[in-house]
């Protein structure tokens, strides 16, 4: 306005100075104007020239500084709410934004209250800006954000031999699972639920209850590392279930060995699964044909994990009374006549497993302890018979260990005992006769001897021979060197005690 004012001030003076100008041309006369006239003339529009530049340089600055203030007035700051990198939204106030990080981790918390969930913001980031009147939607913005946000559960996985195998809440977690899958094996529940338990006779049952078995060790095979995760939360595993997982495993292809005593059924048995499953995986496999050494295809669950187990076990065997034969001349020849019947007796025999997954793998026998000695029979017979059987059986072979022990062992059914010694000389465990002495299925070289009271000896695996069919011998007489001969598998005597042809229990007789 203040130019303005200027401009019509200048205009006034500019035709108060050109009214003289005029006059004095006129009174010069003739259209004649003196020279000083003239350039003062010029000079005023000049001055008027650069009054009116002034003015309207003035006004121009003056309208710049008015619009400057109201852009300045109207200028508001923002944040750019960007997701790797990229503006998604924007936001009056950056605490609105952790506002919405609480409550999502909040609301992801409440639907998984057993795990630690952690809020995925990578990648979220605000940027300060300032804008003429920007748009701001804060609605929107959250409303995008709260649909992008996820979370995830703090977790640890378990690694077997470098294959991840499952996810824990965490390390405590992680080592109560693996104490669980000892403690699986260890408390027996697969050994009652897969694997027959020793033998037990009724008088053994009837007996006071031997010490319970001693686990002496336990150990996981396999190396087992425990690495922090960030877990799917529906993927974290409790403690039973991991214990469950690392336990039962999943199906997969297995090549079964058969070993002497298996049946179809109780390869079933052992595995769970249907003698049906395991005929139509082996179409030529025949029930009566099955032979120790044939492979067998089998699909079962097969553990993760390999847990062994060392433990010390007892079992109670009913002893049978020792016959002991007295020669009567006043009985005929071949005559026999019990004079005072015998009683059995009870020890307990020490043995120390070793199991891997419950199963046996190794057998080892410590040592016995006699809870009730047998009284012997003494039975009369007519006369001295040269080879007549003392009815008392001794071991086979000094300083014998027992690998294997008789009947059903573990899910085996074994008819005799398997002896180990340093010193492989086989002797007869009474007198006899040698009823037969060459190679039979399974047995290898075998001696079989008779010894005239309705028990036979066998003795199996043999390297070499010494005896023949017919001859006589005396107790304790060399009958062949111990070996590896027939289904073996490795050095050992196989001995059996069979009565009427019926397979007993060698430790019953044994002295």
């Amino acid at each position: 306005m203040k130019g303005l004012k200027l401009i019509r001030g200048l205009k006034k003076q500019q035709g108060e100075v050109s009214m003289p100008v005029t006059e004095r041309n006129d009174d010069a006369g003739e259209g004649m104007m003196s020279a000083p006239v003239v350039h003062r003339s010029r000079r005023r529009l000049l001055l008027t020239w650069l009054a009116a530049s002034a003015g309207i340089a003035l006004l121009t600055v003056s309208f710049i500084g008015a619009h400057k203030y109201y852009v300045e007035a109207n200028t508001e700051g923002y944040y750019r709410v960007l997701l790797h990198g990229n503006e998604i939204g924007t936001l009056s106030d950056k605490e609105r934004l952790k506002v919405l990080f609480e409550e999502k981790r909040k609301e992801y918390q409440n639907k998984y209250p057993d795990e630690v969930m952690v809020l995925q913001t990578d990648g979220i980031t605000t940027e300060a800006a300032r804008g003429y009147k920007p748009v701001i939607d804060n609605e929107g913005t959250l409303d995008k954000l709260d649909g992008l946000l996820k979370a995830y559960a703090v977790g640890v996985q378990l690694v077997v031999d470098g294959k991840a195998v499952g996810i824990v809440k965490d390390q405590e977690t992680a080592g109560a699972v693996l104490q669980g899958v000892k403690a699986y094996y260890i408390s027996g529940k697969k050994e009652a639920s897969d694997v027959p338990q020793l033998t037990k006779t009724a008088a053994a049952l009837s007996a006071p209850a031997s010490s319970e078995d001693k686990v002496e060790s336990a150990d996981i095979r396999e190396q087992i590392s425990i690495e922090p995760i960030k877990a799917n939360p529906n993927k974290v595993l409790d403690v039973q279930k991991a214990v469950k997982l690392l336990t039962e495993g999943v199906e997969a292809p297995l090549v079964y060995t058969v070993h002497e005593g298996d049946t179809i059924s109780s390869i079933a048995t052992r595995y769970g699964i249907t003698q049906q499953e395991i005929f139509q995986n082996n179409r030529d496999v025949k029930e009566l044909t099955l032979q120790i050494g044939d492979e067998l295809k089998l699909t079962v669950p097969q553990p993760p994990v390999t847990v062994v187990t060392t433990e010390k076990a007892t079992e109670q065997i009913v002893t049978e009374p020792e016959v002991i034969v007295r020669t009567s001349e006043l009985l005929p020849k071949g005559k026999m006549k019990v004079v005072r019947p015998g009683q059995t007796g009870l020890k307990e025999m020490q043995y120390r497993l070793t199991k891997e997954n419950g199963e046996v793998v190794m057998e080892e026998w410590l040592g016995q302890t006699v809870l009730k000695a047998p009284l012997p029979e003494v039975v009369y017979r007519g006369t001295k018979v040269a080879y007549e059987a003392s009815g008392s059986f001794a071991w086979p072979v000094s300083g014998a260990i027992i690998s294997s022990s008789f009947g059903e062992r573990w899910g085996r059914l074994h008819k005799g005992v398997d002896l180990v010694s340093g010193n492989r000389t086989i002797r007869a465990a009474d007198a006899g006769t040698v009823t037969f002495a060459g190679v039979q299925s399974g047995y290898g070289n075998v001696v079989i001897i008779n010894h005239g009271n309705g028990y036979d000896t066998y003795y199996g695996h043999l390297s070499k021979i010494s005896v023949s069919v017919g001859q006589k011998l005396e107790q304790g007489f060399t009958i062949g060197i111990m070996g590896n001969t027939g289904r073996s598998t490795g050095t050992h005597l196989h001995f059996e005690i069979r009565k009427s042809g019926t397979a007993m229990n060698p430790l019953k007789y044994l002295q």
